[in-house]
């Protein structure tokens, strides 16, 4: 039996590091140990499995649905979903073809106003009678042909306005670190603050703790990208004792680009890359050293959970638990 790496199939399959890992989040797929390697690989049975997911995606399957099929077995289970979506598009080929034909008619009548020298009016009772007949429809843009339309198409529509980005000053502070590289980083460096946080009581002294995290090392150029090491702070009082594993960190504080995103949307971070690009007035401030001490493999770019910790504790039942903000260093343009 062959195996492949994680990165192997992100370039294999032209999915990022994250959806595959959110995949197995939600129980799609599944990652095993291998002898030798010094990180988790997909078996044969498992790429097999991802390339029935990616086929199903191009045919608008949605992920629960995708779900059902591949842990259900049955050839029924795969009809339903099937007919279902059938269903969807003969609705949506319908109110296609009918917005189509009334195109149609409003183009003949408006070239018949023009011949004649009549004023513009396209609502006649006909007309508009026809078109409320559509508000409960709600034709769904055409998912991906390929992978690389897919991204092309997602470049064009996700590309972050200035009302999507936040300008903010990050101030000083001093914060405990946990940094894990392997398996599940980002659980075990997050459990790793957890067991801290109980162990000293932090949220009584200091009720307004922020948690953030980045990628440690980087495997890639590409700010924000996909990692097998993971870095998670906890801000903490300057005076407060940091037990090892876990080490004291002191942030100098600088100016972001910030996005919110809601995970997994961490393409994000090239798109708010290239806005910074664009921008007349602020540029990266990657190279600038903004804590101490510094791991040089270390990302440069933070990711601040939303809400905090100090929130999850005292409001357990919000909604907010997958939104998060994406921070890029800048500075103002000389």
């Amino acid at each position: 039996m062959s195996i492949t790496t994680i990165t192997e199939a992100t370039k294999l399959f032209g999915l990022t590091t994250r959806t595959l890992r959110y995949y197995e989040q939600i129980g799609l797929i599944k990652s095993e140990r291998a002898e030798d390697y010094a990180y988790r690989v997909y078996s044969d049975d498992t790429l097999n499995r991802l390339r029935q997911i990616i086929v199903l995606r191009k045919l608008r399957i949605p992920l629960k649905s995708i779900s059902d099929i591949l842990q259900n077995g049955d050839a029924r289970a795969a009809i339903n979903v099937f007919l279902t979506n059938i269903s969807e598009i003969d609705a949506e080929i319908t109110a296609l073809s009918t917005i189509r034909d009334i195109l149609r008619q409003l183009t003949q009548r408006l070239e018949e106003s023009v011949h004649l020298g009549k004023q513009l009016d396209f609502l006649s009772d006909d007309i508009v009678g026809i078109v409320d007949t559509l508000a409960v429809v709600k034709p769904k843009i055409k998912e991906e042909a390929s992978m690389s339309e897919l991204n092309q198409a997602s470049e064009k529509l996700e590309k972050l306005t200035d009302r999507d980005v936040r300008i903010i000053y990050l101030p000083p502070m001093t914060v405990a670190s946990a940094h894990y590289i392997g398996e599940n980083c980002e659980e075990v460096t997050g459990n790793m603050i957890n067991k801290f946080i109980e162990e000293t009581d932090l949220l009584k002294q200091k009720p307004d703790a922020r948690i953030f995290g980045f990628n440690n090392p980087i495997s890639q150029t590409e700010p924000g990208s996909p990692s097998h090491g993971y870095e998670t702070w906890i801000t903490i009082p300057d005076d407060f004792d940091v037990p090892e594993p876990l080490k004291k960190v002191q942030f100098y504080g600088g100016l972001y680009a910030v996005n919110t995103i809601n995970f997994p949307q961490f393409d994000h971070y090239q798109l708010l890359w290239k806005w910074i690009d664009e921008n007349d007035n602020i540029e990266h401030a990657w190279g600038d050293i903004r804590w101490s001490p510094l791991d040089e493999n270390g990302d440069r770019c933070l990711e601040e959970l939303l809400p905090n910790k100090a929130f999850r504790k005292t409001y357990p039942d919000s909604d907010m638990e997958n939104y998060l903000d994406i921070m890029i260093p800048i500075k103002e343009k000389a």
